[in-house]
């Protein structure tokens, strides 16, 4: 059968062919061949069975890898690898790793979010989930605490603004510390109230945050902290304890209960003293390497060392104490005379080249009598404000001033309340 080029059935013929007509069964045969060539390049061809074998498709699609530069190779991207034989099985790709961001990043741009790691609450975080948000209990103060007593719990009436700053003070207090700490109380004046300063800054240090506090008369001679404070049931000193030092050198060995053959138990108050040398037959001073030692001892075993010192300070152990302190706080009583001594020595430390005398420094100023001169002590709180990161004013208590041991339990709700908010501002200091 001939066929005419023109017919719309016929489409052009590959370039071998030649203008003539072609058969029907030369067109089928034509036809077959092709065929043949398509199946044969189509994957998992076999030959002539009519066996065809599908590679498997991966579970997760491999990851992209960026092309490399034009003319540059990459070196860790390795090279496909070529099958054994003819017809052998495509190798299975490996799936790709998911990618892995930090906790709360965002996941970038071109980085499915399927594939970023979920940040889930720990256990941590359970925890800590109200930090700063725990509310104080119901008030105990003036008629509000009254009218929660009166209602035997039933109502719970919150917090005056008073009793709230009170909380927040001893919260204060007992802050952690990342270290031990060393607080040294100083005036060159005798009568500036740094010995009872000291106590009641170890009554409210131990009190509140429950023990680890020592205050350590560090007097060059003979100091009046050991006698101001409760009498234990030994007489030893820091002198003695110099004579027995060696036997705390061993860091493994050495206990704090050991220390208790040298320090006084205060009781209730929660915290030792040190007494400075109280022998009448024993000459010499305490020399700076003796305080670096004995310093060196207590930071071993509390966690606020709080320092009395005498009133020469061009003694050794003076400027030791005074270069070893993390917070220096200057005492003073509402008088011309100690407000004028504690300016004179910042000068001088200032002078020596102690740096940021302002930002380590706090001041405590005492009433020494139920009526003082207001406009001195406005004048004080005036200057020491310009010396010192800050002044905190302390009423007079008739308890303090027979120069006896400190009766803690007599202590004024006042003086109580004023010296928590000094030893709050010494603890942010810290």
């Amino acid at each position: 059968m001939n066929v005419p080029p023109d017919h719309p059935g016929v489409g052009p013929l590959p370039d071998s062919t030649s203008e003539r007509l072609y058969t029907t069964d030369e067109l089928d045969a034509y036809a077959a061949q092709q065929d043949e060539r398509r199946a044969a390049a189509a994957p998992g061809w076999l030959g002539d069975d009519d066996t065809r074998v599908v590679p498997p498709v991966p579970a997760v699609p491999p990851a992209a890898t960026p092309a490399p530069a034009a003319g540059r190779r990459r070196a860790d991207v390795p090279l496909p690898a070529q099958p054994a034989a003819y017809g052998a099985l495509p190798p299975r790709p490996a799936a790709a790793a998911p990618a892995v961001h930090p906790a709360g990043a965002p996941v970038g741009p071109g980085v499915p979010a399927e594939q970023s790691v979920p940040r889930f609450m720990t256990a941590t975080d359970f925890l800590d989930r109200r930090v700063g948000e725990e509310p104080f209990g119901p008030a105990t103060w003036g008629w509000r605490g009254a009218l929660n007593r009166w209602s035997g719990g039933a109502l719970k009436t919150s917090m005056g603004r008073a009793e709230h700053e009170h909380e927040l003070q001893r919260r204060a207090v007992q802050r952690d510390l990342d270290g031990p700490r060393t607080v040294v109380f100083l005036n060159p004046k005798g009568g500036a109230a740094k010995t009872t300063g000291v106590l009641m800054a170890g009554y409210t240090f131990g009190t509140v945050r429950g023990g680890g506090v020592v205050a350590w008369d560090n007097n060059e001679t003979r100091g009046t902290l050991g006698i101001r404070g409760v009498r234990g049931e030994h007489r030893n000193t820091t002198r003695e304890l110099l004579e027995d030092l060696e036997k705390f050198n061993d860091v493994y060995q050495s206990r704090i209960g050991d220390l208790g053959a040298f320090v006084r138990s205060q009781g209730d108050a929660h915290f030792d003293v040190l007494a400075s040398d109280e022998r009448p037959d024993v000459s010499g001073t305490i020399r700076a390497d003796d305080f670096r030692s004995v310093h060196a001892l207590l930071q071993r075993f509390y966690r606020l060392v709080i320092v009395d010192t005498g009133n020469n300070l061009r003694a050794e152990n003076w400027l030791a104490a005074a270069h070893a302190a993390d917070l220096l706080v200057v005492t003073s009583t509402v008088r011309e005379d100690t407000g004028y001594s504690g300016l004179w020595m910042l000068d001088a430390l200032a002078d020596a080249g102690y740096a940021d005398l302002q930002r380590r420094t706090v001041t405590v100023l005492s009433d020494p009598s139920p009526k003082v001169d207001e406009q001195l002590a406005s004048d004080l709180v005036g200057v020491y404000e310009q010396r010192t990161r800050a002044v905190y004013r302390v009423p007079y208590d008739p308890v303090l001033v027979s120069g006896s041991v400190v009766p803690y339990a007599r202590l004024s709700t006042a003086t109580q309340r004023a010296w928590l908010r000094a030893c709050a501002g010494m603890a942010e200091a810290l």
